[in-house]
């Protein structure tokens, strides 16, 4: 139980809150520094183009050298230059900090969801993803919810607010490296295994499954990114005012949050993947495609249907890395990282892209959102073609 928890509250802080609380601050930063907004959209994709490059190495240095190690090393490095974003003065320095700060940050996910295949099998698995899934959608929640408009007065601007949470961050890491040891796998018959990096790559790599997977990710990230990231400022310049704007992010991520574990608790009763994750997208790219051109209501209408689904979403699609025959506990980490490092692609271009759409003579243009949508279409092909796992088709080891 303290491990989940430590899982959970990891992605809280030092996942979610630091890279959301960009989000609601941009505006107050881009005074400052100086910033457009496609120089707003670069910083907001930068930590996914920091994924790119880092979350395959990140699965295998966790398969390699355990999670529990690499992850501790990993929160006190992501709170170190969370923090010193706060000390930088113009969009270059803070977009070259920034990149520093997501490579730190794109390590954890494979180190804790290895932590959870570890730790649990079978049905335990998917509901315990939920359960860290929850903890990111808390931290996107809270973090969008009081960054801006209770942190930032409170602390004196919004520098303070950076340092805050990525002293949390290392105060985390080193929790993960006095308190936890690596852990051998629950499964009966399965060891703590060290496997060499080239054997990981061969074994993974040639997966279809893994791939199509990551393909499906690189969509579903990049539409939700995209949006999430610009429809603050967005729904400001429409007319509403700034409480209601970062409020309906708040909303987003709060009702995210609460679907995680049910959604995941659905999955393991129904023993399936796909049957609960193909209706998603496809609600998903509908409400991203309508957001521009329906009334108010119906804004909240699309933010509450759209997200209490996300967090669950990536639970069980990750889980689905794990399950996949050939996989299993031992290659969890560099299966995570190859999912990710596809995953990540999406949101590199597309907040910049989508933001490059919108027209400062026309604020309601929904350019940037049919584009989003778009994304989430190639993430629905995508998935067309994965093939079906669940807790009864035992990874081999």
């Amino acid at each position: 139980m303290y491990v989940l928890t430590l899982a959970a509250l990891t992605f809280t802080f030092t996942l979610a809150m630091q890279q959301i609380c960009m989000a609601v601050l941009f505006k107050e930063i881009a005074e400052d520094l100086g910033m457009d907004l496609v120089e707003m959209g670069i910083v907001w994709g930068m930590p996914a183009f920091a994924a790119l490059c880092i979350v395959l190495v990140a699965g295998l240095l966790t398969d390699r050298y355990g999670a529990i190690r690499v992850m501790g090393i990993a929160c006190i490095l992501a709170g170190v230059f969370g923090a010193v974003r706060g000390t930088t003065d113009d969009f270059l320095s803070l977009a070259i900090v920034t990149f520093f700060f997501g490579l730190s940050i794109w390590v954890i996910p494979s180190s804790v969801f290895k932590t959870t295949a570890t730790w649990f099998s079978g049905r335990k698995l998917v509901i315990a993803n939920g359960v860290v899934s929850a903890g990111m959608g808390l931290g996107f929640t809270v973090g969008s919810m009081i960054s801006a408009t209770v942190m930032s007065p409170l602390l004196n601007g919004w520098e303070n607010v950076l340092y805050l949470y990525g002293g949390i961050s290392v105060v985390i890491g080193l929790l993960w490296l006095l308190t936890v040891k690596e852990h051998a796998p629950v499964h009966l018959g399965a060891e703590l295994t060290r496997v060499p990096l080239r054997q990981s790559v061969a074994r993974v790599f040639p997966i279809k499954t893994i791939w199509l997977l990551g393909l499906t990710l690189l969509g579903y990230g990049a539409c939700l990114q995209g949006m999430m990231g610009y429809l603050p400022t967005y729904l400001r310049d429409i007319g509403w005012t700034v409480a209601s704007a970062d409020g309906s992010l708040a909303t987003f991520n709060a009702l995210s949050t609460l679907g995680a574990i049910p959604l995941a608790l659905l999955s393991a009763r129904m023993d399936l993947r796909k049957a609960v994750l193909f209706p998603i997208l496809v609600i998903t790219v509908v409400g991203i495609a309508l957001l521009p051109v329906v009334s108010v209501a119906m804004v909240w209408v699309i933010l509450i249907v759209v997200g209490v689904t996300r967090d669950g979403f990536m639970a069980v699609a990750l889980t689905i890395s794990t399950e996949t025959e050939g996989v299993g506990v031992v290659y969890a980490g560099t299966a995570m990282g190859l999912t990710q490092t596809l995953m990540n692609v999406g949101p590199i271009i597309s907040p910049a892209l989508g933001n490059s759409l919108a027209d400062p003579a026309n604020p309601a243009s929904p350019y940037p959102f049919f584009l989003w949508a778009a994304f989430g279409l190639l993430a629905l092909v995508a998935f067309c073609f994965v093939k079906e796992t669940g807790w009864r088709q035992k990874p081999k080891l």
